[in-house]
């Protein structure tokens, strides 16, 4: 199942691109950078960066959150998908409930959606982002989401603690 999601999100990203380059090209994996603590509450790595050559306007990055960590409140112009590969997380949108996200589990956020996503209290969480951009622009920050916020997600915390029971 998970890399049938996997494979469904190179898809995504494929049609995304656009038309086809001239030259198939390999970008090596580098190192893993710290993401920016303006955006991002706790331990935040990001890894195997990408963005589509023009006329493309893919790209995103593999994303890993230690427990309790999380991004800001942000919106993108022309939504985002977000494919679980590890762990147990939480997604928000504003004024919706946190939901749990676990390995497998494709999230669709629709353009503008103001949301937060990062790893659950307890348990860490990667994932692989993918986004386009429009003219020139792939996200919005606003403000860190509050200790208060997240915390609204303990409601659903049994059920990262009950997945890790069963695997």
């Amino acid at each position: 199942m998970l890399i049938r999601n996997i494979a469904f999100a190179f898809l995504l990203m494929t049609a995304l691109v656009g038309a086809v380059a001239s030259e198939l090209a390999v970008r090596r994996a580098k190192e893993p950078v710290a993401g920016p603590a303006e955006n991002l509450t706790g331990r935040v790595l990001i890894e195997s960066p990408f963005t589509a050559e023009a006329p493309g306007r893919a790209s995103g990055a593999m994303v890993r959150f230690d427990a309790g960590a999380r991004t800001a409140w942000h919106t993108h112009p022309l939504g985002q998908s977000l494919v679980i590969t590890s762990g147990c997380g939480w997604v928000q949108s504003e004024g919706g409930d946190v939901q749990v996200v676990r390995p497998g589990d494709v999230v669709w956020i629709p353009a503008q959606v103001r949301h937060w996503h990062g790893g659950s209290a307890t348990t860490p969480m990667s994932h692989l982002a993918i986004v386009e951009s429009l003219d020139g622009s792939r996200v919005t920050w606003m403000e860190l989401v509050s200790d208060e916020e997240y915390q609204l997600g303990e409601s659903v915390a049994s059920q990262c603690m009950d997945k890790e029971k069963h695997t």
